[in-house]
């Protein structure tokens, strides 16, 4: 199987930082764009414009309340969110996995919180799980208990990725080689952290939790086109959150470079996880190719993700209140990634689906079909944020598929 050929480097931009006079251009004009209400890295006092939360009117703690992060993630899980009312998983668990036995599959970010638990439940099923984790030592340590929790019988691998740097990917990805993989999962990812940089110069939540994703699935999607035969599709899972809907996709400052707010960050990369499925499943869907795209939400789950942000900022406090929310308030990672276990391993999903918990506010519960926000299904804005992204990553879908199909 032929492979991509990688740019050795980004192109060259006309001027400015990246996502900043960068000539990445967008039909979308300012007037017909919302303005940004985020100041510093306090939360913001009001949620703007009903394209975010589909009409809701919402209001957010107080600037002098903004570091309760015990408020921000009440705030969260009160967020008003719509659902399909059809096509419900309700009672799904992990028990119902069917046998995985000959498929192959990459989850990012396995060492820890969903990705361990999706990692260790598709091994339980028979799947060969290929385990994609940047501390190397950390990922050791989940590979042995996943290999204890199975008894020995566990069919994992470690690998290693680092999704904040491009040439790292590349490099996965050539490890990979030609072989097998029947389903990728995006899972890993960072939430609401202080501004910092990629490698490449990306605003790091962007770079890692859409551009990295967007880098590996486009750099294993020969792989995947490979293994979808026999009517049995491949798939790609990408993780999202209910978040997206703090999220706007500002093509003008991708990387936050004119204003930076670590909650606004982090729902516009969750938002261009959506806004990424959905491109892909139309491009997909053009050469008809033998892969399904679909992306997934855990709720509100208890993770280490929650407390990343406070510790960075030296927030101790924060990381007390972090904890106990996730005591008192979150479902155990087990649920977490039953959404994420559902888009990868159920049949009959409609190609592009997004799932997530059938509870209250989707913030707990079995897998179902859900809807995101219209912002999460404007295929105009995935388009061009496809487009801009293609750049700053330096490769192309059209020329993946068509040097995998030479």
């Amino acid at each position: 199987m032929s492979r991509l050929l990688y740019q050795a480097e980004l192109p060259r931009r006309e001027s400015g930082p990246l996502g900043q006079g960068s000539g990445i251009t967008s039909p979308h004009t300012e007037s017909n764009r919302r303005p940004s209400p985020y100041h510093g890295d306090a939360l913001p006092t009001e949620l703007w414009g009903p394209r975010a939360l589909e009409g809701y009117p919402v209001s957010l703690p107080s600037a002098k309340t903004s570091h309760n992060l015990a408020s921000e993630w009440a705030y969260l899980a009160s967020i008003p969110q719509t659902t399909y009312m059809a096509s419900t998983g309700s009672g799904w668990t992990a028990n119902s996995i069917p046998d995985q036995t000959g498929r192959r599959i990459l989850v990012t970010g396995a060492n820890s919180g969903l990705g361990y638990v999706t990692a260790l439940e598709l091994a339980r099923h028979g799947a060969s799980v290929l385990m994609a984790v940047r501390d190397q030592a950390k990922g050791q340590d989940a590979l042995g208990r996943i290999q204890t929790q199975c008894r020995g019988t566990a069919d994992v691998s470690l690998v290693e990725l680092d999704l904040a740097d491009l040439a790292n990917i590349r490099a996965l990805v050539d490890q990979i080689g030609d072989s097998q993989l029947d389903v990728l999962i995006n899972n890993a990812g960072i939430m609401a952290i202080p501004r910092q940089l990629t490698v490449d110069g990306f605003e790091r939540q962007l770079g890692t939790n859409h551009l990295g994703h967007m880098a590996l699935t486009l750099g294993l999607l020969p792989n995947l086109m490979a293994s979808g035969h026999g009517g049995v599709r491949s798939r790609v899972v990408t993780v999202s959150s209910g978040a997206h809907r703090l999220g706007r996709i500002n093509l003008d400052d991708l990387m936050g470079v004119s204003s930076y707010h670590p909650w606004r960050a982090y729902g516009q990369s969750k938002l261009a996880n959506l806004l990424f499925t959905l491109e892909l499943q139309r491009r997909l869907d053009l050469v008809k190719a033998p892969v399904d795209a679909y992306s997934a939400h855990p709720g509100y789950a208890d993770t280490n993700l929650q407390s990343v942000g406070p510790a960075m900022r030296g927030d101790k406090r924060g990381q007390s209140m972090m904890a106990w929310a996730n005591a008192k308030l979150a479902q155990p990672a087990e649920m977490g990634a039953l959404p994420t276990l559902y888009a990868a391993t159920e049949s009959g999903i409609p190609a592009g689906a997004f799932i997530g918990p059938d509870g209250f506010l989707e913030q707990r519960g079995y897998p179902k079909v859900v809807s995101p926000n219209s912002a999460g299904r404007d295929g105009q804005m995935a388009r061009e944020l496809w487009d801009a992204s293609e750049v700053l990553i330096g490769m192309s879908f059209d020329e993946v598929v068509s040097t995998s199909l030479t």
